[in-house]
């Protein structure tokens, strides 16, 4: 069950870390220095970043129960 959970835990947050990287950049801050800042903000989100924030929130809520899952069974 351990094995099952850290295997989980290792994807989800891999997929966390890109998820994270595929975001817009909001400005001030490093995304600035690379060029983020450069694009002028139409006002909204397109769906596409809808989803990738929805997406992000759930592979984070995954995460988040599969560490206190981890937590849990390694305790006992």
């Amino acid at each position: 069950m351990e094995t099952l959970f850290t295997v989980i835990l290792m994807a989800t947050s891999a997929f966390m870390i890109l998820l994270v990287l595929l975001h817009k950049g909001r400005g001030g801050g490093l995304s600035d220095m690379f060029g983020g800042g450069v694009s002028s903000s139409l006002g909204g989100s397109s769906v596409a970043e809808r989803n990738l924030d929805r997406l992000t929130v759930g592979i984070g809520v995954i995460w988040f129960a599969t560490v206190i899952a981890l937590g849990l069974l390694l305790a006992y």
